[in-house]
């Protein structure tokens, strides 16, 4: 229980720092499609209609994730305005709220200085940090896990006391309850096959009888049922798409066509735990080490959490990057475990790792050119090299001071400066990314360019379709020929879209008044069949157009 060697004052100041560069920066990027948009759009929809049952994208249902996040989304949205700052405010939030529950479980387990350790682990870690910034679901369901996690090694730890470990199992349940209402079955899965792998590995079974099944059962249904039921008795199909589709045959099967290698996560988790990569094995093997056979070994349970996760996603035949975010902060749990009793000047060489990262990044500045293509033109590239020049110098400085901050046995602040530095640097190169996102992967311009024709102008989207359109349209758009994840929600309400082109050409030719946004092939054919329309917009992937006579000056 090592005391922190700084004062409260110090402590304040960081945590506020800390805040402004978490939250200030949220509104700064336009919404990238396709995750950012659609999230985004599935709040925006339920604020408008009203209806917090049933989600819907674009207009038509949408089932493949749970609730809670739209929910929290359109609240948001509806206190801070339509804006991307409320778009992103939960992500932001689930990611800020992560960090502090990992300080506060290590400083529990641990001491301050490990509580410290872990908040500063979390935040520095670069993709805690940059999935807080970036519209998904997943750092909503790593909070929720994180949280449930927490609780449960604070309930089970020896020195426990029994108001304390029944509170904290009761907030371990709500937890599992948030997670499940996140993103599924998952939110259950992974804690209790850690619990069930830890039990049969430590040959400690003792904890079972210490859950509070009774009341933690009933919190949890109380939490997490009644909309699955809800949704369930409104829309008769989501049962059948949910669980098994959604679920099962994600995971078994091709069907989501997310597949990777069985090493897919490697990189991922190598870049995404920087700038302290290096040290997990160490991290990792520490919290293996066998304590008292007697005593609960929250390590452990850290370990056997963060291989599980890495394990069962690496298996499944449905993989994305952002899948094995939840292994991280049990990764910075572990680095809180461990780096109390690290030597200071040994910590040194951990920076090497980093700061040729950095290097690297920095020296690709001056061959920008190399990254310029057809898709990718020098007015989106230039910016963002800029930034992650900017970001390298800056982490490279910081690297600079932290090892002659170790040398003299500085360990806390040289650990705070490189967390810090991370935490910028990442905000910083997503402000570079901007450019391109806004110019080419949002609709946010599109939307601008539309505006003057008057928000009761009906807008296709002819095999091409932008997930941030109904967002900065504020209105959904009728899709053309263009099917994705939208089957469901169209085998359920036929009329809302157009299957084919041809049935586009007869609608756009009855209406007096209408705009598409289409393919440069499909721009092509309608010029060839002279269909009566005027290009008001045009970049790499689409034409933006609207019938001739509706032009406004």
């Amino acid at each position: 229980m090592t005391p922190l060697p700084v004062s409260r004052l110090t402590v304040l100041a960081c945590w506020l720092v800390l805040v402004l560069i978490w939250f200030v920066p949220l509104g700064w990027r336009a919404l990238f499609s396709p995750d950012e948009g659609r999230y985004a759009s599935i709040g925006l929809a339920m604020l408008q209609s009203g209806d917090w049952i049933t989600p819907r994208l674009n207009g038509l249902l949408y089932f493949e994730k749970p609730i809670f996040q739209y929910w929290v989304t359109a609240a948001s949205l509806a206190v801070f305005g339509i804006n991307e700052f409320a778009a992103r405010f939960w992500p932001a939030t689930s990611g800020f709220l992560t960090i502090v529950a990992v300080g506060f479980t290590a400083r529990r387990l641990w001491g301050p200085l490990s509580g410290a350790y872990a908040a500063l682990l979390a935040a520095g870690t670069t993709w805690i940090s940059a999935n807080s910034h970036f519209l998904t679901l997943d750092m909503g369901l790593t909070f929720f896990q994180a949280l449930s996690l927490c609780a449960f090694l604070i309930a089970q730890s020896d020195d426990a006391k029994e108001r304390e470990r029944r509170n904290a199992m009761w907030v371990c349940w709500a937890a599992m309850a948030g997670a499940t209402l996140s993103k599924g079955l998952v939110g259950i899965v992974i804690p209790g096959a850690t619990l069930v792998l830890y039990s049969l590995l430590q040959r400690q079974f003792g904890f079972w009888r210490r859950m509070h099944w009774g009341s933690g059962l009933l919190i949890y249904f109380g939490l997490a049922a009644p909309w699955f039921i809800a949704v369930s008795l409104k829309n008769p199909g989501f049962f059948d798409f949910f669980f098994i589709r959604e679920h099962f045959r994600r995971f078994l099967t091709d069907e989501a066509r997310r597949t990777g290698e069985a090493w897919y996560f490697v990189p991922v988790l190598l870049l995404g735990a920087m700038p302290w990569t290096t040290m997990l094995p160490q991290w990792l093997w520490g919290g293996s080490q066998r304590e008292k056979s007697e005593a609960f070994q929250p390590a452990r349970v850290l370990v056997i959490w963060s291989v599980f996760i890495f394990l069962f996603f690496s298996v499944s035949r449905s993989k994305l990057p952002s899948y094995i975010l939840p292994m991280f902060p049990a990764l910075a749990l572990l680095g809180a475990y461990w780096l109390p009793r690290a030597d200071p000047r040994r910590l040194r060489w951990h920076l090497l790792a980093p700061a040729a990262f950095w290097l690297v990044a920095v020296g690709a500045w001056f061959v920008t050119d190399w990254f310029v293509s057809e898709t990718q033109p020098l007015t989106v590239v230039r910016p963002f090299m800029d930034m992650l020049a900017s970001s390298g110098l800056v982490a490279l400085l910081a690297c600079v001071l932290a090892w002659w901050l170790l040398g003299r046995g500085r360990k806390l602040v040289a650990v705070a400066l490189v967390s810090f530095a991370s935490v910028m640097g990442v905000s910083t190169v997503m402000l570079g990314h901007d450019h391109y996102s806004y110019q080419m992967r949002s609709s946010k311009n599109v939307a601008a360019i539309l505006e003057p024709y008057g928000t009761d102008v009906p807008v296709f989207a002819i095999r091409f379709y932008d997930q941030s359109m109904p967002f900065y349209l504020r209105r959904p758009v009728t899709l053309v020929d263009y099917r994705d994840e939208f089957t469901y929600g169209q085998n359920a309400a036929p009329d809302l879209w157009i299957p084919t082109v041809e049935g586009f050409v007869d609608r756009w030719q009855s209406l007096p008044r209408a705009a598409a946004v289409m393919t440069p092939d499909i721009y092509a054919q309608m010029l060839e069949r002279k269909l009566p329309m005027r290009l008001v917009y045009e970049d790499p992937r689409r034409r933006v157009v609207v019938k001739p006579e509706e032009v406004k000056p």
